[in-house]
């Protein structure tokens, strides 16, 4: 008997999301691929790995007993990976991160020209989620890490499972249309009566802003909910309202948009989160330091008391956006 590994990985996430539509969502497949995949690997084995409960899919006794398996095959490939690239003279490697808008054009294109002149075998490709599944997809192990945020005003608790290395502290400031807000500063409460863009309440970013509206005495008026700060940039230059945008995102503004500082500006914390010991590897501790060089040219410093590494506790809501 063979056992694949692409099809053990697949098993695990029907075990953990317990529907096959889940499990494709979290790996990136089709669904109809990953039953495939798993109706093969019942053939591998030669037994009934799964039953059918309505629209979910329930493992049998031989299902949970490959299962339990599975985690420490995958868990000790993922240690055989690790040993080898320690005893590399050089370094050469392939790892996946997670990434967003703002990063990706505003962090990864200085930090992987840099990586690439300085360690050539050093791969990184980026997938772009949506921000609230990036640390997640680092905890089942589909990608090997991820960036994630942190915000002053609305902080979240972090999984046992996951490490968290700070690479910046961002200010937040306001877009608003050209002209619509002449002084060089603003507070929040001043923007109170402006028709808000802002991202919706299940966003970390958007639930961030409407807690620090209401810290300042108002409820903001939504007119249009949009995830991505390019999105919202661009109806601000249309003069459909306000936002508020990241130092990162300042690398999206178009024309006919304002940037104004606040008189108390909202911090948020970017990171990359790992699994917990991934940081032993070597190539991925180079590329946390290209992205934090990278941030520091940007004018993003580190605060000196969150730069380290740090494990959080377990919470089913990880901190993203």
């Amino acid at each position: 008997m063979e056992l694949s590994l692409h099809r053990l990985r697949m098993l695990r996430e029907l075990h953990r999301r317990g529907t096959v539509t889940a499990a494709a969502a979290a790996l990136h497949y089709t669904a109809s691929a990953v039953s495939q995949q798993l109706a093969q690997l019942e053939r591998d084995v030669g037994a009934k790995l799964f039953e059918r409960l309505g629209r979910r899919v329930q493992l049998t006794e031989l299902g949970v007993l490959l299962t339990e398996h599975a985690e420490e095959i995958l868990g000790a490939v993922e240690r055989a990976t690790l040993a080898l690239e320690e005893a590399q003279e050089s370094v050469t490697v392939r790892l996946t991160a997670g990434v967003w808008a703002s990063v990706a054009s505003g962090l990864m294109p200085v930090a992987l020209t840099a990586l690439a002149v300085d360690y050539p075998g050093i791969h990184v490709r980026t997938r772009e989620l949506a921000p609230e599944d990036t640390a997640g997809a680092v905890r089942d192990g589909t990608l090997d890490f991820s960036f994630v945020l942190d915000y002053s005003d609305a902080p979240m608790a972090w999984d046992t499972n996951l490490e968290r290395s700070v690479i910046a502290v961002e200010r937040l400031h306001a877009a608003v249309p050209s002209g619509a807000v002449p002084a060089g500063v603003v507070s929040l409460l001043e923007l109170a009566e402006h028709p808000w863009i802002l991202a919706s309440r299940k966003s970390h970013f958007g639930r961030a802003v409407r807690v620090a509206c209401q810290r300042n005495g108002f409820e903001p008026k939504i007119n249009h909910e949009v995830e991505e700060q390019s999105t919202a940039m661009a109806m601000v230059a249309a003069g459909l309202g306000i936002t508020l945008v990241s130092d990162l995102g300042l690398t999206l503004r178009p024309d006919g948009v304002d940037i104004v500082a606040l008189t108390s500006p909202l911090i948020r914390t970017v990171s990359i989160a790992s699994r917990t010991g991934a940081l032993r590897r070597p190539a991925l501790n180079l590329v946390i330091q290209a992205v934090r060089t990278a941030a520091a040219e940007l004018g993003l410093g580190t605060a000196s008391d969150e730069a380290e590494t740090t494990t959080y506790p377990e919470n089913t809501d990880v901190a993203t956006n």
